[in-house]
């Protein structure tokens, strides 16, 4: 196993504070692939750190889907069709 330390986990959380996307941003950034992208690989990271690897592992598949396409933006649930 290898040995992380507190430091790592707080890098790894500063890291994904500072992609993840605002609330008043995500209308403009939810469709942005590679922002979307970054979100989640920091998000797998944090996990991976804390050494949960289900939650590591879903996030790493969401950041792939985004780059590779397999995956969009849902509708807004605030918005009626």
């Amino acid at each position: 196993m290898v040995q992380t330390t507190p430091r790592a986990e707080e890098l790894a959380t500063a890291l994904l504070d500072a992609v993840r996307i605002a609330p008043q941003d995500w209308h403009r950034l939810k469709g942005n692939r590679r922002a979307r992208a970054l979100e989640q690989a920091a998000a797998a990271l944090v996990y991976l750190l804390k050494e949960n690897d289900a939650e590591a592992l879903a996030h790493l598949q969401q950041a792939v889907g985004w780059l590779d396409r397999s995956i969009s933006a849902p509708p807004c649930p605030t918005h009626h069709h």
